[in-house]
């Protein structure tokens, strides 16, 4: 299912072919380096970069004899450039080649990630300025609290989204980390200006100290970073999918001329797109625990972290990229149904207004356990019952209406008392 539903730009950054271009794209700037500083002939590395090329499936091919896929990628390299070929890997070691070449890969996926992010954060803000002055109820434990507006809901999502920017830009930097320092990381073989020049060419730069490879704290913190955008996306998929129970029905997924949400039962129209995104994130979740794992490697280094890697470093990134086109395109053709926002509200009266008159009762000099029970004795004589009505209970109590007038009352269950600060939380997100 998630090949069928993989958007092709990210998947083509994580194909084998993208994978040994950026192989030869680090070959060719230590090449290109090791010139600069005259180790190597500049001629040769002109005709390495006139002639290099490669096949991938020439390359499995080597690779099913000789067992190592970096010696068959060289091995396949120099059918193609020949003689000039015996300077292409000089003083290096694989990870040298496959930690740099993976860092292109995740700065070229972040980039990309960031991209769908903007996206996303552009839909929220539309749909939250749309909606700024939308009221409905606002639920804690599931359970109807006090009012608030739908744009002030999307507010919160977007300024979780803008803390998933911020933190995506740092992870640039932190991940665009390359390493050409040989066996064991001690550039035995290689000098540092090498690796300097090549990582600059790369647009990386070099890592502080790396052992064999780069040290895998960076890639789990790659990981959990795509995880976190993962949770968020599950939160507004589980919030949609709770606000479209048939019993809520205040928002509800885009349902599309001739689509069917039941093979039995012709009525269904069921939240399946968040449904799918909460699975996701379940995956991105898993992909982080398997990331953390990665870090405790033996010594300088083993490869018990790229069997790991080649499977959750291109999922987590392509279920990341999905989950953003996802939920960017639902939250842009989002249904919203302000007059069953309304009745909702209004359920058993309004007995959602309970704490104005609570805070009113006090202010007439009641204290605050005689004002509590007043009010939830109304309260709850009216909750759960079809005929409820906390309105008129409070309009009925004599301890109540001694104290408060008629208009008093009625600006006890005026939900614009619950709005007249949100102006500053639209303020600070630019809404």
């Amino acid at each position: 299912m998630i090949e069928r539903y993989t958007l092709p730009e990210m998947g083509n950054l994580w194909n084998e072919a993208y994978k040994l271009q950026t192989w030869l794209q680090v070959e060719i700037a230590v090449c290109e380096a090791q010139a600069q500083l005259g180790y190597i002939p500049s001629e040769a590395v002109a005709e390495i970069k006139a002639k290099a090329n490669f096949d991938p499936q020439r390359v499995l091919e080597i690779e099913a004899e000789v067992r190592h896929d970096m010696i068959a990628f060289l091995t396949n390299v120099n059918e193609y450039v020949g003689e000039a070929g015996r300077y292409i890997h000089l003083g290096l070691t694989s990870s040298d080649v496959l930690d740099t070449a993976l860092a292109l890969q995740l700065v070229a996926s972040l980039d990309l990630l960031l991209q769908c992010l903007e996206d996303l954060i552009q839909a929220i803000r539309h749909k939250a300025r749309e909606h700024r002055y939308t009221v409905m109820i606002g639920r804690s434990h599931g359970i109807h609290a006090e009012p608030m507006t739908f744009g002030f809901k999307l507010a919160g999502w977007l300024a979780e989204v803008l803390r998933h920017q911020e933190r995506l830009r740092i992870l640039r930097g932190t991940i665009a980390v390359g390493k050409i320092s040989g066996a064991v990381g001690t550039y035995a073989n290689i000098e540092p200006r090498v690796e300097a020049i090549a990582c600059q060419k790369l647009g990386l730069k070099p890592d502080t100290a790396s052992t064999q490879v780069i040290s895998r704290d960076i890639h789990a913190d790659y990981v959990q970073q795509l995880a976190l955008v993962a949770a968020s996306i599950e939160r507004f998929a589980v919030e949609i999918r709770n606000l479209q129970k048939t019993d809520v029905l205040e928002v509800e997924e885009f349902f599309a001329k001739g689509q069917k949400g039941s093979s039995a039962m012709p009525h269904k129209r069921n939240p399946i797109r968040s449904e799918r995104l909460t699975g996701m994130a379940r995956l991105v979740r898993s992909h982080a625990g398997a990331a953390l794992e990665n870090v405790a490697l033996w010594h300088e280094r083993d490869i018990s972290h790229s069997s790991v890697e080649r499977v959750v470093l291109p999922d987590a990134c392509i279920l990341t990229h999905f989950m953003l086109h996802e939920i960017t395109d639902l939250v842009t053709n989002l249904l919203v149904y302000p007059q069953n926002m309304e009745r909702n509200l209004n359920c058993y009266g309004g007995v959602v207004f309970s704490q104005r008159v609570l805070l009113t009762l006090i202010n007439k000099g009641l204290n605050r356990e005689e004002a509590y029970a007043i009010v939830q004795q109304s309260a709850h004589k009216a909750w759960n019952k079809p005929e409820g009505n906390f309105r008129d209970l409070i309009n009925k109590d004599p301890r109540v209406t001694e104290k408060l007038s008629p208009t008093e009352i009625d600006a006890c269950f005026d939900p614009q008392q619950h709005l007249r600060h949100l102006d500053q939380v639209y303020q600070r997100l630019g809404i």
